[in-house]
């Protein structure tokens, strides 16, 4: 796929109440997705995370991903392997308490570093390669979403525990009603 990172960045940058948002950072994922992360909103080093996905050799539209989304996924993956899925997400929680707010430009800097995302990830992108067969998002892209997501949630709230909550819930094998509540914002406290 013949996307350099002019092109990439122009393909997500996008219009927020008539002010164009240019990605912090920009990356290809298995030549099937375009993620990308942008200044948020909620606070000074809050970040927004969208992407695109290819689908039948068109881009989607720019996408804001859910937390349903990739639970969904992790459902389906689940089905298929059981065991490996479980261990994924053992390793999502390990990644979510080893996960910190950004506190600093420097360390923005750093966790947007999609080379370092990259290097330090390839043994689990390796390891659980398989479960990318299953469901719609392969493991490259997930442990990537994942790791944005974790920090966005912390960043906003350190004490947010969300997406661990939802891992533990996958992990255990809650029913659909609880994982979606969960997913969706839903759940009694």
């Amino acid at each position: 796929m013949d996307l350099n990172s002019e092109k990439l960045n122009k393909m997500m940058t996008f219009k927020r109440k008539g002010e164009k948002v240019i990605p912090l950072f920009v990356t290809l994922v298995n030549d099937e997705y375009i993620l990308a992360a942008y200044q948020g909103i909620i606070s000074k080093y809050d970040i927004l995370i969208k992407y695109r996905q290819n689908i039948d050799s068109k881009w989607s539209r720019l996408r804001t991903p859910k937390h349903i989304h990739w639970a969904v996924d992790i459902l389906i993956k689940m089905h298929s392997d059981k065991d490996k899925t479980k261990e994924f997400l053992d390793f999502l929680l390990g990644t979510w308490e080893n996960t910190f707010p950004i506190k600093s430009e420097a360390e923005r800097q750093k966790v947007l570093s999609i080379n370092a995302l990259i290097k330090s990830n390839k043994e689990v992108f390796d390891k659980y390669d398989d479960l990318s067969k299953q469901g719609e998002y392969s493991i490259k892209f997930l442990v990537l979403l994942a790791k944005l997501l974790m920090v966005q949630e912390k960043t906003n709230l350190e004490t947010a525990y969300m997406f661990k909550k939802l891992i533990e819930a996958l992990k255990s094998g809650k029913s659909i009603y609880n994982i979606v509540s969960i997913a969706t914002h839903r759940q009694k406290k």
